[in-house]
């Protein structure tokens, strides 16, 4: 078959939302979603799956010294780079079924499809499976493509550990999947990456396709906040060092300088922990980390400057130690035009209804502008839910995605003759 440059070319839902159901049966949930968190047994069962199913589909397998797969579809020209697909498999504590993996799954679609066709393009084809996208067991998040960017060394990753103390590197070599391709050796001509919003935007504006121009920047900021534990009943009011409120005052700062910056910045706090947490005792320590988030670079810097002036100052009134890390940062990144470009034509060649939106979240496509150039996909979710059990989507929905991110990708890796 020879396919032309209009031609109404789709890939097979069925088969694409078939597979996500497959994959969503490895490390289930306690609500309908998915518990497969990185370097786990379940994840390696998930990776056991997903690299049958690509050698299957007659691609071959490297894997690099932090985990990540790459899979492999030969094209007609040597001395092309390859265009790479990727997102990942890896999944929150309490995850849902689509967050990475719809990415990653519509690669292998979009290959199959391309063999049900006897489509042979110019540029190879990579299917990449990140590892460790989303931190959730060893922080930060987006490690693997983050050494294979050169942001984190090798050795860094390896020393991260979960909270039961179990290294990185220790783990990836108890599931067996540590590989031997030196990480960030490869070479790319392109990234594409297709993910759920994980926002409400395009499901609120009824729109099937969201065309990805930026992804916000962000810093995390970690505060230990420092008082005295003391009896909740028997100390009185103007003589307690008290942590927790310092907290509270702090949370409220997050908030009001948040708005201060709008539009399009966010912020809050997602994590906290008190010792010795008890009831009747005031917290000697506290720990949370402050979220925030914007496409502007001016205003993600103004936003740390002015939280940590606070914090502090509401510290020092309060009499409670404050010390701050940042334990996670990316400056905010512009998607390669060119590439943007291509995922707005495939849209409207599809006839999917489509918006220009800003990721909200982290993805390893913001490390692969580092090193290629890179864009996203994006499909509405039901009411905008991520990290959460009860995340969905529709099967038309993700049909719709992964139809423009096989139009974008033949654009880049070219439809061989």
């Amino acid at each position: 078959m020879v396919a032309k440059a209009g031609e109404n070319m789709r890939v097979n839902g069925d088969r694409l939302w078939d597979a996500l159901m497959e994959m969503a049966k490895i490390g289930p949930g306690v609500a309908g979603g998915n518990n497969r968190q990185t370097l786990t047994d379940e994840d390696a069962e998930g990776r056991a799956l997903f690299q049958k199913w690509c050698e299957d589909a007659g691609l071959t397998m490297g894997v690099d010294k932090m985990g990540s797969m790459f899979m492999t579809r030969p094209g007609t020209d040597p001395e092309a780079l390859p265009v790479y697909v990727g997102s990942h498999l890896d999944t929150q504590p309490t995850g849902g079924k689509y967050d990475g993996v719809l990415g990653v799954l519509s690669g292998l679609e979009l290959v199959r499809t391309l063999n049900d066709l006897n489509i042979k393009t110019r540029h190879p084809i990579v299917i990449a499976n990140w590892a460790n996208e989303e931190g959730a067991r060893f922080s930060p998040p987006m490690l693997a493509s983050g050494v294979f960017a050169g942001v984190h060394t090798l050795d860094y990753a390896y020393g991260r550990r979960d909270p039961e103390g179990l290294s990185y590197g220790d783990e990836l070599k108890r599931i067996g999947w540590l590989g031997d391709e030196e990480v960030g050796a490869r070479k790319m001509h392109a990234y594409y990456e297709y993910h759920i919003e994980q926002g409400p935007i395009l499901e609120a504006e009824k729109k099937e396709i969201g065309v990805v121009t930026h992804c916000q920047g962000l810093w995390w900021l970690e505060f230990t906040l420092t008082g005295k534990e003391t009896h909740t009943g028997s100390t009185p009011m103007a003589m307690r060092l008290n942590a927790g409120l310092a907290m509270a005052r702090i949370l409220e700062a997050v908030q009001a300088i948040t708005m201060d910056f709008q539009p399009n910045a966010v912020g809050g706090v997602g994590q906290m922990f008190f010792s010795p947490n008890s009831r009747n005792v005031l917290p000697g320590s506290v720990t949370f980390t402050v979220d925030i988030r914007t496409a502007d670079q001016e205003k993600l810097d103004g936003m740390r400057a002015r939280i940590e002036k606070q914090a502090a100052e509401i510290c020092e009134a309060l009499g409670v130690g404050c010390s701050v890390e940042a334990v996670g940062h990316f400056d905010p990144v512009t998607f390669t035009p060119e590439l943007v470009e291509n995922v707005r034509e495939a849209a409207v060649e599809l006839g999917y209804e489509h918006m220009d939106i800003v990721s909200g979240a982290g993805h390893d496509a913001c490390w692969a502008t580092k090193v290629a150039p890179a864009t996203m996909v994006m499909c509405p979710c039901v009411d905008g839910l991520s990290h959460n059990e009860a995340e969905d989507i529709s099967k038309e929905w993700a049909t719709a995605g992964a139809d423009v991110l096989l139009r974008a990708v033949l654009k880049t890796a070219e439809i061989a003759a």
